[in-house]
C-alpha cells in the first residue's frame, strides 16, 4: 500500500485538474511538484512582480489543452519556460520556444510556428508577444 497525504478539497481538485490537463495521474503531479521544489534551478526564478517591472515579461500559451508559462527577456529575446513539462528550459527565441511546445504536445505535426504570434502576454491584455517586440 502506498503512503497517503491529506489535502483540502480545493487543493485536491486543483491536483486532479492538473493531472487531466497533463494526461497523467494525481500522484505524478505531486511527484513533479516535489521534484521541482527539491532541485535547485540553474537560473533564479523571476517573480511576477519582477516580470512586471523589469526587463522580464510574463508570457503564456494555451496549446492542445495545456497552458505553458514563461518569461520573455526584452534584452536577449530569450524565453525561459516556467511551467509544465518544459519548465526549466530556455530558448534563444520565442519561435524556438513555440516549436518546442508544439513538438512536445503534438509530435506528429510540423512544429514550425511564429513565436511572436504564438505567445500571449501574461498581463490580461490578450495581446501577442509581437505587440512589444520593438518596444524598449
Amino acid at each position: 500500500m502506498s503512503p497517503t497525504i491529506e489535502v483540502d478539497v480545493q487543493t485536491y481538485r486543483s491536483i486532479e485538474f492538473a493531472a487531466r490537463m497533463g494526461n497523467t495521474t494525481a500522484g505524478e503531479v505531486v511527484a513533479r511538484l516535489v521534484r521541482t521544489a527539491s532541485v535547485p534551478s540553474s537560473a533564479p526564478a523571476v517573480t511576477s512582480k519582477e516580470a512586471e517591472t523589469g526587463r522580464q515579461v510574463g508570457v503564456y500559451v494555451d496549446y492542445e489543452g495545456h497552458r505553458t508559462r514563461g518569461n520573455y527577456d526584452r534584452d536577449t529575446k530569450r524565453i525561459d519556460i516556467t511551467s509544465g513539462p518544459l519548465a526549466g528550459q530556455s530558448f534563444k527565441t520565442p519561435t524556438g520556444a513555440a516549436r518546442a511546445v508544439v513538438a512536445h504536445y503534438k509530435p506528429d505535426v510540423n512544429p514550425n510556428r511564429n513565436g511572436w504570434s504564438f505567445w500571449v502576454l501574461d498581463d490580461a491584455s490578450g495581446e501577442f508577444l509581437q505587440s512589444i517586440r520593438y518596444s524598449t
